[in-house]
């Protein structure tokens, strides 16, 4: 178990002594974990304070400086409040700012609505020249901030909180490429971040009733691996998708837009359905309550393969 938050500080501060990178916080290095990098390298560590449309302008300055830019706070509030910023100064201008944001999805619990970030990946992936990543576990975080490290322009890495499971691989992770966890020919489960764990508990519970699910991580929303998508639902027929996030405009929007261009296929579209979220003690009370457990997962893909069979 460890946070995908807490691999990035490491990797900040294992990367630190390259002068190119800088990091900008909003006051919340120790919850992003930047703090590392800060106590390392404190003469390329910047916080601006609880202002985030500052921190993208900041974080735009320094780009332009010819800096490699991490810049970092709780996903929302790095989304939903600066969100003019990162459309009009970074993405237009193609500037080389990495938005890596922590406490994606539910995984702010127990501050609530304010602070839970549910509608990050819609209004990140409809900017023009920004790419939107969530990896599905620590190990993969790192990877995905290598890949981020040899390519140029912005990008929008979404984060969680909680401690999660490293998840086993048998791929080698490449930016823009899904990622065939299990391959099945009965349904396709596609996920993105920590619901990647539990669409692949699902798929062993599906597996002891002879359904075989293929289990796609969709570690890269933007750009979207569109081939990978289509080539599962040929062979599976049914697609069903799993997210943080609400049901309108995420990764089930981004799947559906792809198979009604290429390859019309029943589809279910598993999430928050178009609510603000409650305030919990515990991340999982929340992922439970709005039907996203592995046994969610595997019981909606019964329902789906029942009223396809007709």
């Amino acid at each position: 178990m460890s946070e995908t938050r807490g691999a990035y500080g490491e990797w900040l501060k294992e990367n630190g002594a390259d002068k190119k990178i800088v990091v900008v916080d909003a006051d919340l290095s120790a919850s992003t974990r930047t703090n590392k990098f800060a106590s390392a390298y404190p003469e390329r560590f910047f916080d601006v304070g609880a202002a985030e449309q500052n921190l993208v302008a900041f974080s735009a300055g320094l780009a332009l400086g010819g800096k490699k830019v991490f810049a970092s706070s709780f996903a929302y509030f790095e989304t939903g409040r600066a969100w003019d910023q990162i459309r009009n100064l970074i993405a237009h201008d193609k500037l080389d700012v990495q938005l890596v944001a922590s406490h994606g999805g539910l995984s702010c619990a127990s501050d609530g609505a304010s602070h839970q970030a549910l509608e990050d990946l819609a209004i990140t992936r409809v900017i023009p020249n920004l790419k939107v990543l969530v990896p599905c576990d620590a190990e993969e975080t790192k990877h995905a901030l290598d890949a981020i490290m040899k390519i140029k322009g912005p990008t929008y890495m979404r984060l969680r909180r909680e401690k999660e499971p490293i998840l086993e691989k048998n791929y080698q992770y490449q930016l823009g490429k899904v990622a065939t966890i299990k391959e099945g020919s009965d349904v396709t489960i596609a996920a993105i971040g920590s619901q990647v764990n539990f669409a692949v508990e699902a798929a062993k519970i599906l597996s002891g009733e002879g359904i075989a699910a293929e289990v796609l991580n969709v570690h890269t929303l933007k750009p979207l691996d569109r081939d990978t998508i289509v080539e599962s639902a040929k062979k599976t027929g049914r697609v069903l998708t799993t997210e943080q996030h609400q049901v309108n405009g995420g990764l089930g929007g981004a799947v559906a837009e792809v198979l009604a261009e290429e390859y019309p296929t029943p589809m279910k579209i598993m999430g928050v359905k178009n609510t603000f979220s409650e305030t919990a003690r515990e991340q999982s009370e929340l992922i439970a309550h709005h039907g996203l457990t592995a046994e969610h997962i595997a019981e909606s893909v019964r329902v789906l393969i029942k009223k396809t069979s007709k």
